[in-house]
């Protein structure tokens, strides 16, 4: 069992920046990818970036060349650097791990950001 926890999230205007942090702990051997998805209210939750176990990255469109996922192994944890925020990129952010097929959620963070 994995359990998965982020933090990072809040208030920004836009144009500023947010990191948000993915922290899993437990079972954690042999995570494979690790994703942060997000979903705005009457939006179906969609996934804005993902790295592999080996460090490929793949991002959403609408987020490329403003947003970096990254990974430190040795934490167990997954980082997304968001810079020039839009007010579209509003949402509760999640988190998601997969290990052996299975995925693992965390509770979600707000990010917020003003016009």
């Amino acid at each position: 069992q994995v359990q998965v926890v982020e933090s990072g999230g809040g208030l920004v205007q836009a144009g500023g920046s947010l990191r948000l942090s993915c922290a899993a702990s437990g079972s954690t051997f042999s995570i494979n990818a690790i994703g942060w998805y997000r979903q705005a209210p009457g939006k179906q939750r969609e996934l804005v970036a993902g790295i592999s176990s080996i460090g490929s990255t793949n991002y959403a469109d609408s987020v490329k060349g403003r947003f970096t996922i990254s990974r430190d192994n040795a934490k167990n944890t997954v980082y997304l650097q968001m810079n020039s925020l839009k007010p579209e990129d509003t949402a509760v952010y999640y988190c998601n791990v997969n290990q052996y097929g299975l995925d693992f959620w965390g509770q979600g963070t707000q990010v917020t950001v003003s016009s």
